[in-house]
């Protein structure tokens, strides 16, 4: 949490044929600005909490600097929301023109505010070697972790999560926002400022595997996505190019679409 705003509020609501309002707990979203070298670089409607993890996620899966160069995020709360000021080497000064995105980005939005076709197909590197497999037996227990890591989810019903799952020890890292994107940033930051290596385990998200989400944990460097919803077809060609393995885990069973390898024995139900 950051300072006196907080991820949720209670708010008066009537159900359908109740006599009297009831409190319901509602996520809070607020506008954060994030500021490179002086230049606001983009402006994105988050839930205010784990603000710095956001800032320094976002710098890292839009390509704007590695971990490594990201230094102290500065967060300064204004009356109409939040600043979050990250100073970046100049030789990344290129990185920031080619992609200025100064304007407000809705809740969940991933393309936002960029003005090219080629940018919304930017390509993406390929992650690093890993020798990481799963047991199918995990894939489960991966998404069963990540649901135990879910408070404001479990107040609000109203948000998403990312998580990042280590064989032998479960979810390591779990963050959660109204935007599924800003979740997976809020991930990335925390994995940054905790050391933690991204070829040890696996992305673990509560939402659709899109373009976007794919393009960031590619950046990120996981070898392995799991979640609970579909992918888009779009998102399996990027997954395959990048090394990632796309996995699926519902009530319908476990469907692997890429690098079905990465799962011992791996078939699709």
């Amino acid at each position: 949490m950051n300072g006196g705003l907080h991820p949720y509020r209670r708010v008066a609501a009537h159900d359908t044929g109740a006599a009297e309002a009831a409190p319901v707990s509602l996520p809070e979203e607020t506008p954060v600005a994030v500021v490179y070298n002086g230049s606001t670089q983009a402006v994105m409607m988050t839930t205010p909490a784990d603000i710095e993890d956001f800032a320094r996620g976002f710098t890292i899966t839009e390509g704007f600097a590695e971990a490594h160069e990201i230094g102290e995020v500065e967060i300064i709360e204004r009356a109409m929301g939040i600043e979050a000021r990250i100073w970046l080497p100049e030789n990344r000064q290129a990185a920031l023109d080619a992609r200025r995105r100064a304007q407000v980005g809705p809740v969940g939005c991933g393309l936002c505010g960029i003005d090219s076709l080629a940018q919304a197909a930017r390509e993406v590197r390929a992650v690093p070697a890993s020798d990481l497999v799963l047991a199918p037996s995990e894939i489960a227990a991966a998404l069963d972790g990540l649901r135990a890591r879910q408070p404001l989810h479990d107040e609000t019903r109203a948000v998403h999560a990312a998580g990042f799952y280590v064989p032998g020890r479960g979810i390591v890292l779990a963050r959660e926002d109204v935007g599924r994107h800003n979740a997976l940033d809020k991930l990335a930051g925390a994995m940054a400022a905790a050391g933690t290596d991204p070829a040890s385990g696996a992305i673990v998200l509560t939402s659709r595997l899109s373009l976007e989400m794919v393009q960031k944990t590619a950046m990120i460097g996981a070898p392995v996505m799991l979640s609970v919803s579909q992918p888009t077809a779009h998102a399996v060609r990027l997954a395959e190019e990048a090394g990632i393995a796309l996995i699926t885990h519902n009530r319908h069973g476990t469907r692997i679409f890429t690098h079905h390898a990465r799962i011992g024995s791996a078939h699709v139900l």
